[in-house]
């Protein structure tokens, strides 16, 4: 018997498999892990550098056209959500509509999507830490303080290290204090970026806003390719439906939701800091910092690393969470070794392979440099986003999965299309090196599916 690559799993043994996990999140909740994924420390850079390279005081336009594109993928991925309401997120859709092949690239992706960005964030916020401990005179010593490398002193960096394995430790301890410790930093960062909003509003000049469009509507829509990669990271949500009360009203809520409320959030940044200051002089590291120092409010540039930091915790517990949820379902389905896909009887939950995600992204976060690495994150979300798009059109041909009462993508087939071909678009902005990177990546994944996923494959038990 020849290979069958293109072999499909069925539904109802994905739901069999996904019941013992415990039903405890609703739409707030969804949102909250949804926001805390997309808005990092991106708002507080993004905007201002746009504004100056890119858009002008047009960078708002340039956010709501990302958006724009953002909502298509967005309503595809609430589709998927309401239809197969299980643990996996894309990697599991494209093994029900596509076939294993597909499903294993698509997990495979996301593994790398999902690990890096924690990775790189934990050392963004090891960053933020030791510089706001030093302003009260403590000090990490410099050993301790970057990744191995010997030539220049260091050899570890804890601070990434130490977060990475808290926030796991209380992921470990349950998901419903997680989802509440959670909660409580998206409205502390929230109400942050809120109280910059508000305060910048009275240092607004007019004269800031001439002229809108410095340049033109091309420099909009050239801003609009980068401030699309600072949307990123809503699809997490959908990683969580097997845990949620209701999935067919809850997840599209949960998707759309973190889209619609970052959106709001990263125009009225832009709207407010083009106005405080011209946007000729907002090219520098950090644009609203900078801005609240040129109007004497030290006080809030304070508040803003402080929210910075929390930016980056939601992230990071928010993407630790996703990431063990995949793993969980690969080796769910055999693809990876099946102890990853066992769920612990008291809390729930997948332990192991939450313990070995954290394992391997404070090794990465510790010890390895990751600048030029990060752009991969941008590869796999972009390859996941594409081929969930497309996917609709499978999905509804399905007769067996029904999605009765289900949030349905509006203007079928025109709108999963276009999401598809705007995702494809978005990927020929990325560079050459990330392309060789990803070649890497896939074809260590495809050789690791050929070993070993093929043929321990639950589908290939059935098989036989």
């Amino acid at each position: 018997m020849g290979l069958n690559i293109f072999r499909k799993e069925s539904l109802d043994r994905y739901l069999g498999a996904d019941k013992l996990f415990v039903k405890t999140m609703n739409a707030r909740d969804l949102m909250a892990i949804g926001i805390g994924t997309v808005i990092g420390t991106g708002i507080f850079i993004l905007p201002g550098t746009i504004a100056a390279k890119q858009a002008g005081p047009g960078v708002s336009l340039s956010f709501l056209l990302s958006a724009i594109v953002c909502a298509f993928a967005a309503m595809c991925y609430a589709e998927f959500a309401s239809a197969l309401p299980v643990a996996g997120s894309a990697y599991s859709y494209g093994n029900v509509v596509f076939g294993e092949f597909f499903g294993w690239l698509l997990g495979w992706a996301l593994i790398l999507e999902y690990m890096l960005a924690v990775a790189s964030v934990s050392t963004g916020w090891a960053a933020y830490f030791n510089s706001f401990i030093e302003s009260f005179g403590l000090k990490i010593p410099h050993a301790l303080s970057g990744p191995f490398d010997p030539a220049h002193g260091t050899y570890i960096n804890i601070v990434a290290v130490v977060i990475v394995l808290l926030i796991t430790v209380m992921l470990s301890r349950g998901l419903q204090s997680s989802v509440r410790v959670n909660n409580i930093a998206v409205v502390i960062k929230v109400a942050i970026i809120l109280i910059f909003i508000i305060a910048g509003l009275f240092f607004i000049k007019p004269k800031n806003y001439h002229p809108f469009l410095p340049y033109h509507m091309s420099g909009v829509i050239h801003g609009a390719t980068i401030g699309f990669f600072a949307y990123l990271g809503f699809d997490c949500v959908s990683s969580s439906a097997a845990e949620v009360k209701n999935p067919k009203h809850n997840m599209p809520l949960g998707i759309i939701g973190t889209l619609g409320i970052v959106t709001l959030l990263y125009m009225g940044v832009a709207v407010v800091l083009t106005g405080m200051v011209k946007y000729t002089r907002l090219d520098v590291a950090n644009p609203v910092s900078y801005a609240l120092q040129l109007v004497h409010q030290d006080w809030l540039a304070e508040l803003l690393s402080i929210g910075a930091l929390v930016g980056m915790f939601t992230m990071m517990v928010a993407m630790i969470y996703s990431s063990s949820r995949l793993i969980y379902a690969i080796g769910r389905d055999g693809l990876l070794p099946a102890f990853l896909g066992k769920l612990d009887k008291k809390s729930h939950s997948p332990q192991v392979a939450l313990w070995i995600v954290a394992v391997i992204i404070a090794t990465m976060g510790g010890l390895v440099s990751l600048d030029q690495l990060t752009s991969l994150v941008n590869i796999g979300t972009l390859f996941a986003f594409t081929l969930v798009s497309f996917g609709i059109i499978p999905l509804r041909h399905r007769k067996d999965i029904g999605n009765r009462g289900g949030f349905k993508v509006p203007l079928y087939p025109v709108i999963p299309i276009l999401s598809g071909l705007l995702c494809l678009a978005m990927m020929t902005q990325l560079q050459l090196e990330t392309y060789i990177g990803a070649g890497i990546w896939f074809t260590l994944g495809i050789i690791i599916y050929f070993t070993y996923g093929y043929w321990h494959s639950k589908l290939n038990d059935k098989q036989n």
